[in-house]
C-alpha cells in the first residue's frame, strides 16, 4: 500500500496557509525545519495556552489531495498548502489509517501517524462554507473530520513532490484515529 507526495509546504510564521516549496526537511522529534509548528512541545496557539509543556503530536500535517477533488465538486477551489498542511498526498486513504502507522516519505524520512486534525473556524474564513465540506458524517451518523492527519517525525530527511510514500501498518489490534 502506498501513494505519492503531491506537494510540500511550510511557513515560518503563523498563517492559515503555507506556501508550496521545492522540498522540506523533516527533523526527528521536531517536525518540518523552519515551520512555525515544529518543536518537541506543542506549537499550536490554542494548545499552547492550555499547556505549553505537552508533547507536540502535530509536528507534520498531511492532507490527501483527493479532498481537494471532493470539495471542487461542491464549488470550492483549494490547492496544496492552502489548508495549512505540510504534505499533500495522493493515493492513500489517510483518514482510514490506524494510529501508529508509519509513512516512509522518499528515501529517508519517516513519520508516525498520531491522529486526526480537527478543523477550525479559520477554514470558513478561508472560504465561507468550506467547513461543512471537511466535516461530514459516517454511516452511523457520527461526525467525521476530513481535514487531514497529524504525525510526528521518527526519521528525518528531505521530502519533495513526486516522492513515493510507503505505508507500514502497526501490529494489531489497530486503534482508529482520534483528534490530537
Amino acid at each position: 500500500m502506498g501513494g505519492t507526495v503531491a506537494a510540500v509546504s511550510s511557513n515560518g510564521t503563523y498563517s492559515f496557509t503555507k506556501p508550496n516549496r521545492e522540498s522540506i526537511t523533516l527533523i526527528a522529534g521536531f517536525g518540518v525545519e523552519g515551520d512555525v509548528h515544529a518543536g518537541a512541545t506543542v506549537k499550536h496557539r490554542f494548545r499552547m495556552r492550555k499547556d505549553p509543556s505537552q508533547p507536540n503530536l502535530r509536528q507534520v500535517h498531511l492532507i490527501h489531495a483527493e479532498l481537494f477533488d471532493e470539495v471542487r465538486t461542491a464549488g470550492f477551489e483549494v490547492g496544496a498548502g492552502e489548508l495549512g498542511e505540510n504534505i499533500t498526498t495522493r493515493g492513500i486513504d489517510l483518514l482510514g489509517l490506524p494510529t501508529g502507522t508509519l509513512l516512509r516519505l522518499g528515501d529517508e524520512a519517516v513519520v508516525e501517524v498520531t491522529g486526526l486534525r480537527n478543523p477550525c473556524a479559520q477554514i470558513d474564513g478561508f472560504h465561507k462554507g468550506l467547513m461543512k465540506q471537511v466535516v461530514g458524517r459516517d454511516d452511523e451518523g457520527r461526525t467525521r473530520f476530513k481535514s487531514g492527519i497529524m504525525s510526528v517525525v521518527v526519521s528525518g530527511g528531505p521530502v519533495r513532490a513526486g516522492d513515493p510514500i510507503d505505508v507500514e501498518l502497526p501490529d494489531g489490534p489497530h486503534r482508529p484515529l482520534e483528534i490530537v
